[in-house]
């Protein structure tokens, strides 16, 4: 089965790159396109791992331009993952699901095969292979790993 390219990651990888490289200008005005076109806040500056995915092409996903964000991880519509009080920006594992509408805030970390529920307000670390929901989010349950 042929794998669907992302176009939205497509604009972020080139808006990054040139980040890297120091080329000004371009990489601002590649972030207002998306903001018009997809309405996503995708910054250039923050980190996104091989295989992250922002289903719907990220309508409504608001993401912190210092947010790490590992390989993986599945971001659903209307997902913030900011800042909070000058308290940090989180930093995501790998392979993360983050369900419709959650917000994953502060300097938390949250570990490898985590799956956050839709509309869940994360704002505590949440430890690897586990499932957190709610408003805060609590852990639920343990994941079983192989």
């Amino acid at each position: 089965m042929k794998k669907k390219k992302n176009s939205l990651i497509f604009w972020y990888k080139i808006m990054h790159n040139m980040y890297k490289k120091r080329i000004p200008f371009f990489p601002a005005l590649i972030m207002r396109y998306i903001r018009v076109v997809y309405s996503c806040d995708l910054p250039y500056q923050c980190e996104l791992g091989e295989n992250v995915l922002l289903v719907h092409n990220g309508l409504g996903v608001v993401i912190h331009p210092r947010a790490k964000i590992g390989e993986g991880t599945r971001i659903y519509q209307n997902v913030s993952i900011a800042g909070r009080n000058n308290r940090g920006v989180p930093v995501i594992g790998k392979n993360v699901f983050i369900g419709a509408g959650a917000c994953v805030l502060g300097g938390i970390t949250i570990g490898d095969n985590v799956s956050i529920g839709a509309n869940s307000v994360v704002i505590k670390d949440v430890p690897a292979n586990s499932v957190a929901v709610g408003v805060p989010a609590k852990v639920i349950d343990k994941k079983q790993s192989d």
